[in-house]
């Protein structure tokens, strides 16, 4: 069975905040609010777009409706790529991993067909056997069925696998699973949040080091 690296998408394996906190203050300034700042909305991040969208309306003291979430899924979808980019580093290091027969796959809340595009659009699609999506299964992170579902669409197993990720969700998927989760420290959530991880990675050039010290080839 092949050693199976997952990865969260959002502050993990790219930076996506400038284009996500732009959506969400296009759509906030249309209903009458005061916009975000990128650190504010880059600490809504995490738990899915719906998520998302309704702790900014609740950061404003109203709730979304429908057509706010349908608006914000449309403008987001047409300029989900205008300054999003893999965090430094990443391309090489899972250039690395694969030539070391690392299998990679992608584990996040964000709707599997968006995750999609945005692999495509930052060229890192074609390294991932897989995408657990939001929508991709029953269950969505912080739930380790998310994660055990995501490894068996790779053709792996927890028992060969290792999560990395910038979230408590994350974490908390990988523990329950059964599977080492590793901190990504330059993502978007507080060093707080990785209680539970077996391994803080500072920057994506350490992760090899890290997961093949975590599994043995």
């Amino acid at each position: 069975m092949p050693r199976c690296l997952v990865l969260d998408l959002d502050g993990t394996l790219v930076d996506s905040a400038p284009d996500l906190a732009a959506a969400v203050n296009r759509l906030m300034v249309t209903r009458g609010f005061a916009p975000f700042t990128l650190a504010e909305v880059t600490a809504m991040v995490g738990d899915g777009v719906r998520v998302l969208i309704e702790r900014a309306f609740a950061a404003r003291g109203a709730t979304p409706d429908e057509a706010a979430h349908a608006s914000y899924a449309a403008d987001y979808g047409a300029n989900f790529a205008v300054a999003t980019r893999p965090y430094p580093g990443t391309e090489a290091a899972l250039r690395l991993l694969s030539a070391e027969g690392w299998r990679m796959a992608v584990c996040t809340n964000k709707p599997e067909a968006m995750a999609r595009a945005v692999l495509s659009a930052t060229g890192l699609a074609g390294f991932f056997a897989a995408v657990g999506g939001g929508d991709s299964f029953p269950a969505k992170k912080p739930d380790p069925a998310h994660l055990r579902a995501t490894l068996a669409a790779a053709g792996a197993t927890p028992a060969r696998a290792v999560m990395v990720g910038d979230h408590r969700n994350d974490i908390l998927a990988a523990t329950g699973a059964g599977v080492p989760g590793v901190f990504a420290a330059w993502g978007y959530g507080p060093v707080a949040m990785a209680e539970g991880a077996v391994a803080v990675a500072g920057n994506f050039a350490e992760l090899p080091t890290i997961v093949n010290g975590l599994l043995a080839g």
